[in-house]
């Protein structure tokens, strides 16, 4: 049974390169098991409409990953019905794969910045490991300032920082991606092809 397993969650609006080079990496890093990439519906700091279809955004990560045996995918988030938080996430991952499994929940530098301003975030960084890889660009976190100290305790905070990764600097977001498709230019290199073909023959971000 695995007992180190690492868990990227996000949009996905789409998946690209830079995600699966930082899940590596971070599962390197760390000795993990496996990542599992989970999809969600309808995050709860975007607005309604402002994604594509869930069953696009889980058919891309289910391309991306295919033949990867370090890759899963799971639609726990992209199932359900109304805006998923991470901490019920983790609960429902942690109900299927048990106590002895150490989970790492996987997330950017401006993340991380926001991380006080989560759901039950004082309860989520005790249910599980969070790691951040930092992306460029991402200031150096102030781990002194109010909002931070207001919600965290010192040794939670003391997790926090030790749970900052180097990894690789890849600069590609979905933002990116979306914008050269709408331009009508090439994304080759920036999203698994598989991806690439599925957003073309789809009319994706037109």
């Amino acid at each position: 049974m695995d007992k180190r397993v690492g868990l990227l969650g996000g949009s996905f609006n789409p998946v690209h390169n830079g995600h699966l080079i930082i899940a590596r990496a971070v599962a390197e890093t760390l000795g993990l098991d496996r990542v599992i990439l989970l999809p969600t519906k309808q995050p709860p700091h975007k607005r309604a409409g402002s994604l594509i279809d869930a069953e696009h955004r889980i058919a891309m990560v289910q391309l991306a990953i295919e033949g990867e045996p370090l890759f899963e995918f799971s639609d726990v988030d992209a199932s359900r019905a109304a805006p998923t938080y991470t901490i019920d996430t983790i609960a429902h991952i942690r109900g299927e794969l048990g106590l002895d499994t150490e989970l790492y929940w996987i997330i950017g530098g401006d993340s991380l910045a926001e991380l006080a301003a989560w759901y039950r975030a004082g309860e989520l960084v005790d249910a599980c490991h969070i790691v951040t890889a930092l992306r460029p660009g991402t200031d150096t976190i102030d781990f002194t300032n109010a909002a931070l100290t207001a919600v965290f305790t010192s040794e939670q905070i003391a997790r926090l920082q030790q749970g900052i990764l180097e990894t690789p600097m890849i600069d590609i977001s979905s933002t990116q991606v979306r914008r050269r498709c709408e331009a009508k230019q090439s994304i080759r290199y920036l999203v698994p092809d598989e991806v690439r073909k599925y957003i073309n023959h789809n009319d994706l971000y037109q």
